[in-house]
């Protein structure tokens, strides 16, 4: 039996209206605990990032310039890499790859241990202080098994988070940026798409209308396991000069 084609998201965030209904549904149903409900001061932004307690973070964007008001909008959530740093780590295989492309973390496996969390270039895996493990968006694993669409697309209002089969999206998010374009908006680009960039492509992608950095998201994001397989060679050939050595000296 085939595995399913990979499945993912693509948030344009051009018509993201900040309602955090992806907030609100993703916590109802994967039943995650409310994060603080903090004012942070920063615009209507009372999440302030992605964490264990935040799967879905909508970011408030204020930009003047001159008379010119604009507000940005967009609900981040984890990337489920082609090249998932957090998944090499792993050291008792509680991260996963599922039949659907996505990365998910098995609450029941993971000891706690950590070491996903600063290997994930877009900071996205943390712990539970008063649990110890590590949690993070599925991608409704449960729902994608029973042919449901997550749980934050589902609440979307107005389509900013479109769920499907990831080079469908590719596809339907290239035309979306060319009609943006050519209606004037010139700062429109797409982030995470491609397969050729330093994690292999995300399993979610935005629609971006402004630089990366304005959104809070790494500008050029490589997996940080990337040169693990070159130093481990070198281990390698340094242990085995460190023998020869030895063996030399005991003739």
């Amino acid at each position: 039996m085939n595995d399913p084609p990979r499945m993912g998201f693509f948030t344009d965030t051009s018509v993201c209206i900040g309602c955090k209904a992806c907030e609100v549904a993703c916590k109802e149903w994967n039943q995650v605990p409310e994060d603080g409900l903090d004012w942070t001061g920063n615009s209507h932004d009372n999440t302030g990032g992605l964490g264990a307690d935040s799967w879905r973070h909508v970011a408030f964007v204020e930009q003047l310039r001159g008379d010119d008001f604009r507000w940005l909008m967009s609900s981040d959530v984890c990337k489920h890499c082609t090249h998932a740093a957090c998944l090499d780590v792993c050291p008792t295989g509680a991260i996963f790859r599922t039949e659907f492309g996505t990365v998910v973390v098995q609450e029941d496996v993971c000891n706690g241990c950590g070491y996903c969390v600063p290997a994930c270039p877009y900071g996205v895996l943390d712990k539970r202080e008063d649990d110890g493990r590590i949690f993070k968006c599925t991608l409704c694993y449960d729902r994608l098994d029973v042919g449901q669409e997550p749980a934050c697309a589902k609440a979307c209002p107005t389509d900013s988070i479109q769920f499907g089969e990831l080079e469908v999206l590719r596809v339907r998010a290239g035309d979306r940026v060319e009609a943006l374009q050519e209606a004037g908006e010139d700062r429109a680009r797409l982030y995470g798409h491609d397969p050729d960039d330093g994690v292999g492509g995300a399993g979610a992608f935005f629609l971006l209308l402004d630089e990366p950095e304005v959104y809070g998201l790494p500008p050029d994001p490589v997996v940080t396991t990337r040169d693990l397989p070159a130093m481990y060679k070198r281990v390698a050939v340094a242990a085995g000069a460190l023998l020869a050595a030895v063996a030399v000296s005991f003739r």
